[in-house]
């Protein structure tokens, strides 16, 4: 597509070429390919099962190297709690305390969040700042009708001229409360990071945030600062970084032709979180672990919580450890036919690799270059929790063009839904993926890999958004935990759904990983 000099201009800008955007133009038309499930994994096909041993064996191992090693928390933290109180702003929309009664609008939309929310109100931990926010507006609360209570307790939340809670970044809306200490899950994940980071040198944890929340997110962290040192004993390193402008897409009209503002100028928007995997990149440590910024738990419940972590991060040492070995005996070229079939034995059962059915007929030399080239990639180890209905993606055998199988993290809009095969294989996944992520991106030498290497470019996703009133395609990049981590070397780990505790809606804090009681 031929583009004007004040588009390619602005193309330039962002930091993107011409052929870049008519690359992403050209996936548009010729649209994105769905992922081919094979089949879901599950234990012992896939999904590895570890014993109390085993568990306890590989926490020791992490604990014993953790002081020597280089560690990060990356947590993508970008999201607005907005979609938390979804419910709420219908409520909003919908209801008119004059007209009728809470009851009467309750049943006769069938609502379940509402009434919870409005019963266990004063377990929330902004609750009291609510009531503050009504005292400023002069509301007498104490003698309102219930009808009235409702509604201008969810008016003094959301509104604009109020607390505004829905514009807040999601990492710092209230999460927890201690008594007289209200906390956030930017404060949880410091705290968490203490139970599993180097007890030695400060606790690095990095996020990825809104440019527009840079501020608010570095107030936080010297607000809380001295209180948080001083209850886990550990100095912090905190750091931020923005979804990069190079990684934005070109919108498409419903024509496949270029959306444009009204200024006549390009429309480009944030790609989705496979954005991220430059800033994933430039993360320079040994082991890093990853988190979403909504699944954390009240302090008790954060040594249990740790466990699993250190149960990933010691499997992840123990393969990295067997991995680099191998690599160095393959490049010293003195290795037995035996000790070649040792290799690849180890990529298929431990890592997961589909060895090419060619593999034998390969000369020695190549079988070599094939082995090294299979077993030199990022690894990530992936703590997986038993489906019980949660939106989002699962892990999956997937087959590619040639016929490969490979583990892969897969979402539901990446299956065709159409195909009935496809579409069951889906409904009968029971291992579902919490995000909980522990990961090398340094090769044998210490030296990071680019990333992108690793991407499978076809795992991209359209979908369909809208700007001002108007329907417009948006291309995703492959996700970050999906076709962005498409060719690293992948293990899979069942762990319990007490490490899954993640706040989609507002009610998910009354749940007893939020509760204190």
């Amino acid at each position: 597509m031929k583009f004007s000099k004040e588009d390619i201009k602005q193309i330039e800008d962002y930091g993107l070429t011409e052929k870049i955007v008519n690359n992403q133009i050209s996936q548009f038309k010729n649209g994105v390919n769905y992922s081919n499930i094979h089949s879901a994994a599950t234990i012992g096909d896939g999904i590895l099962e570890t014993s109390y041993l085993e568990v306890d064996d590989y926490v020791k191992l992490y604990d014993t190297e953790r002081d020597s090693i280089s560690i990060v928390k990356f947590v993508p933290a970008s999201g607005a709690a907005t979609r938390m109180f979804k419910f709420l702003f219908d409520f909003l929309k919908e209801y008119n305390p004059i007209l009728q009664s809470l009851n009467a609008y309750i049943n006769r939309n069938a609502l379940r969040d509402l009434p919870l929310f409005l019963i266990a109100l004063e377990k929330f931990p902004f609750y009291k700042a609510v009531l503050k926010q009504l005292e400023k507006t002069n509301v007498d609360y104490a003698n309102l009708k219930p009808n009235q209570k409702a509604h201008v307790i969810v008016k003094a939340m959301l509104e604009e001229n109020q607390l505004d809670f829905g514009s807040y970044p999601k990492g710092l809306f209230p999460f927890h409360k201690y008594n007289n200490d209200i906390s956030t899950a930017f404060e949880e994940h410091l705290f968490e990071m203490a139970f599993y980071g180097s007890r030695k040198k400060p606790l690095k944890v990095h996020f990825t945030i809104s440019e527009k929340h840079k501020d608010k997110f570095t107030a936080e962290f010297k607000r809380i600062e001295e209180r948080v040192e001083k209850i886990t004993g550990f100095q912090y390193d905190i750091s931020f970084s923005y979804q990069h402008q190079s990684t934005d897409t070109i919108a498409l009209a419903k024509d496949n032709e270029p959306f444009r503002n009204e200024d006549g100028s390009l429309y480009f928007r944030p790609s989705g979180h496979g954005a991220l995997l430059k800033n994933l990149n430039a993360i320079d440590a040994d082991i890093i672990f990853i988190n979403n910024i909504d699944n954390v738990v009240v302090k008790h419940y954060k040594a249990e919580v740790a466990k699993y972590k250190k149960l990933l991060a010691g499997i992840l040492l123990k393969t990295k450890t067997s991995v680099f070995g191998y690599i160095k005996s393959l490049k010293s070229d003195v290795l037995s036919e035996d000790d070649l079939n040792e290799i690849g034995d180890f990529l298929s059962n431990k890592l997961n690799f589909s060895i090419s059915e060619e593999f034998e007929k390969y000369s020695h030399k190549y079988k070599i270059e094939y082995l090294i080239e299979a077993l030199n990639r990022p690894i990530r180890v992936c703590g997986m929790v038993k489906n019980e209905g949660e939106p989002g993606g699962g892990p999956f055998w997937v087959k590619d063009e040639s016929g490969r199988l490979s583990l892969q993290i897969v979402e539901s809009a990446q299956v065709n839904k159409k195909d009935k095969e496809q579409k069951q294989i889906l409904a009968n996944a029971t291992y579902f993926n919490p995000v909980d992520i522990v990961c090398s991106i340094k090769d044998f030498e210490g030296n990071v890999f680019d990333l992108q290497e690793f991407v499978n470019h076809k795992a991209a996703f359209i979908t369909m958004k809208t700007k001002v009133g108007k329907d417009v395609k948006a291309l995703e990049l492959p996700g970050l935990w999906n076709g962005s981590m498409a060719y690293w070397n992948s293990i899979f780990v069942e762990v319990p759904v007490l490490t899954f505790n993640p706040v989609k809606t507002v009610n998910d804090l009354l749940k007893p990983s939020h509760q204190l009681s």
